[in-house]
C-alpha cells in the first residue's frame, strides 16, 4: 500500500461518511436527544462497524458476506427497530424535565450497540467497502502490516468528519434549556430516528 493510495482512500472515505445517511442522522439524534456522551458512544459504533466491514474487505470475507445475505437482512431488521425503540423512549421523555434527564444518563452501551447495529445494516457502508473499496486499494496485496496502518487511519477519519454532527447537535440541545423547548427537541429527534428506523428497512445496497 503506497501512500498515495492511502491518501485515496482517505479522501474517499470522509465523503462518504460526511455524506448524511442512516449513520450520521441516526447520530444526529442521538445527540439531540440524549447528549454528547451518548453521540460520542454511538459514533463509537459505527466506527467499530467500519472496521468490521474494512476487515471483511481486506481479508476476504466479501463471499462469507454475500453467501449470508439473509443474515444481513436480519441485521437490517434489527437495527430498524432498536432505532424505532429508541424513538418510542425519546418520544415518551419528552413529557417532564426529569424524564429527559433520566434519558440523558442511561447506559452508554445502549448507544454504543445502536451504532455498531446501524453501520452493520447500513448500505451506504456495505457499498463502500465491499463494492466501492476494491477500486480504491489494491486488496490482494493488502497484508497485517497494512490493515495495521489503515484501523487507526480509518478510526481518524470518521471521528474527525463526524464527531462536528454530534456536537452541533449537543449545542443545539444545550442552547435550549427551557422545558418546553426540551420536550420539543427530543420529539424531533425521536421524529427523526424514525425515519432513520423506516430508511434502514426500505434501502437497498
Amino acid at each position: 500500500m503506497t501512500p498515495s493510495s492511502l491518501a485515496a482512500y482517505s479522501l474517499a472515505l470522509a465523503i462518504a461518511a460526511a455524506i448524511p445517511g442512516p449513520g450520521v442522522i441516526a447520530l444526529v439524534a442521538r445527540s439531540l436527544g440524549s447528549g454528547f456522551r451518548h453521540g460520542l458512544a454511538f459514533l463509537a459504533g459505527l466506527v467499530l462497524g467500519d472496521l468490521a466491514y474494512l476487515a471483511a474487505a481486506c481479508f476476504g470475507l466479501v463471499l462469507v458476506a454475500e453467501a449470508f445475505g439473509e443474515v444481513f437482512t436480519l441485521i437490517r431488521y434489527g437495527a430498524a427497530a432498536y432505532l424505532a425503540y429508541l424513538a418510542i423512549a425519546l418520544w415518551r421523555s419528552a413529557g417532564t424535565v426529569g424524564q429527559i434527564e433520566a434519558l440523558a444518563s442511561e447506559r452508554i452501551g445502549r448507544s454504543f450497540a445502536a451504532g455498531f447495529m446501524v453501520t452493520l445494516s447500513n448500505p451506504k457502508t456495505i457499498f463502500f467497502y465491499l463494492a466501492l473499496l476494491p477500486t480504491i486499494l489494491d486488496l490482494s496485496a493488502i497484508g497485517l502490516p497494512d490493515f495495521a496502518i489503515l484501523v487507526p487511519v480509518t478510526a481518524l477519519v470518521l471521528v474527525v468528519v463526524l464527531t462536528p454532527y454530534a456536537a452541533l447537535a449537543w449545542r443545539a440541545r444545550t442552547a435550549l434549556r427551557r422545558p418546553d423547548m426540551l420536550a420539543r427537541l427530543n420529539r424531533c429527534a425521536a421524529a427523526i430516528l424514525a425515519g432513520a428506523a423506516v430508511w434502514t428497512v426500505m434501502r437497498r445496497v
